[in-house]
């Protein structure tokens, strides 16, 4: 089958595409607005942007052409609180995707407790294993929908103790969320570990491959 782009809609590409690309990791993010509420959403179009400064990127979308509420706050206040949510947090998780007023304090609605930043004003989720608090660097426009793509800098982590060994996580004592198209969602799965290739190994394969050819 072929599908030429230019024949689908927004929706249509949106639903397509959220299909491909899986699975993504999930950005559980809070903001706080200029009168104090603190929203919290997923968003799951979000990467490692850069390693020095450490910094993130997080695409927001709008709804019915303006910001939403974390787009707005984090606009507004020029920081935001990356949490990361481990599979005892899935429901709660997805359901914080409701669209509420910008008056309704979704981690009220969903009784999330939040803990003070060490570094910034917006809170943290007390329950997320790992939360990084960020400060806006820049938000870049993409395509006609007025989607745009924040980076925020990495000013402070918050790792749970036993997740942490030797400089890195435990990605399978983690266990987070990863999201699929649609309201789907997976768990980690089988964890498979290769030898790392060294330089030398490099150039072996670059020559299997050019004798393939």
């Amino acid at each position: 089958m072929k599908i030429e782009t230019a024949t689908l809609s927004p929706e249509q590409t949106y639903k397509l595409m959220t299909g491909i690309v899986v699975p993504r990791p999930i950005a559980w993010i809070t903001t706080r607005s200029t009168h104090g509420v603190i929203n919290v959403a997923p968003f799951s179009c979000y990467t490692i942007v850069s390693n020095k400064p450490p910094m993130i990127g997080v695409n927001i979308g709008r709804k019915a052409g303006l910001r939403k509420d974390t787009g707005k706050n984090i606009h507004d206040s020029g920081e935001f609180v990356v949490n990361i949510a481990d599979e005892d947090l899935l429901l709660p998780l997805h359901q914080s995707a409701i669209e509420y007023d910008s008056d309704v304090s979704e981690v009220e609605v969903l009784g999330l407790k939040t803990i003070p930043a060490e570094s910034i004003s917006v809170p943290r989720l007390a329950a997320a294993p790992i939360s990084l608090e960020c400060r806006l660097h820049s938000v870049t426009p993409f395509g006609q929908t007025g989607a745009e793509f924040y980076v925020g800098e990495v000013i402070t982590i918050h790792v749970r103790d036993r997740l942490l060994r030797d400089g890195k996580i435990e990605t399978a004592s983690l266990r987070p969320i990863c999201r699929l198209g649609g309201p789907n969602y997976a768990h980690l799965g089988e964890i498979i570990t290769l030898q790392r290739i060294h330089q030398t190994e490099k150039a072996v394969i670059q020559h299997q491959g050019e004798v393939c050819r």
